[in-house]
């Protein structure tokens, strides 16, 4: 029986970060999802396939998520969050599919994204907990359910061409609604256990 595998392709300005500095970071992702990487530095194919015959087969989609995260511009150390907490996963979002191929659209939309010296992205992500990576046509979120629905939203809103102080309040309400729902998951095991 052949082992599984699945395919992928990144940019090619992005070989190096998934290969990493002697191969550390393919040999990593390999490692630690049991997977075996064939990168094609030429073309940007990357084929994934099972270390072994009895492995388990959501592990290839794993570690496709890994290598799709790696290529659209996030750190290596930022994609390791996919292989170390399984309730993370990635969703990317395509700007042409909303914008065309416009150039300068992209630019200006990724722009609203960023922020002024990266000050819009890093709110979103100090208030959300989640990771975004604008890179090329694409904008990605790395965050568990609840933290990707939140910076989604804001997102949305931004290409929606609402005001950064309007997401910024959005954010900040959510913030709280997300840390009173923490909080309240924390404060049932006590009480069962005072009970």
């Amino acid at each position: 029986m052949a082992r599984a595998s699945t395919f992928t392709k990144i940019p090619k300005d992005r070989m190096g970060a998934l290969i990493g500095p002697e191969g550390q970071v393919k040999a990593t992702i390999e490692n630690r999802l049991s997977v075996e990487l064939t990168i094609d530095s030429e073309t940007g194919d990357v084929t994934i396939t099972l270390a072994k015959e009895d492995s388990d087969p959501s592990l290839l989609f794993r570690a496709k998520e890994v290598v799709t995260s790696i290529g659209r511009g996030f750190s290596p150390d930022r994609t390791y969050r996919l292989i170390s907490d399984e309730d993370s996963a990635l969703e990317v979002i395509d700007l042409r599919e909303l914008f065309g191929r416009s150039p300068s659209d992209l630019q200006r939309v990724k722009g609203r994204i960023i922020g002024q010296e990266g000050k819009t992205r890093r709110i979103i992500e100090e208030l959300t907990e989640a990771d975004v990576s604008v890179h090329g046509h694409t904008v990605s979120i790395i965050a568990n359910i609840d933290q990707m629905d939140v910076a989604r939203q804001a997102i949305q809103m931004l290409l929606q061409g609402s005001q950064h102080s309007t997401v910024y309040r959005f954010l900040h309400r959510k913030r709280r609604e997300l840390k009173k729902k923490k909080l309240e998951l924390w404060e049932k095991p006590y009480e069962t256990l005072k009970k």
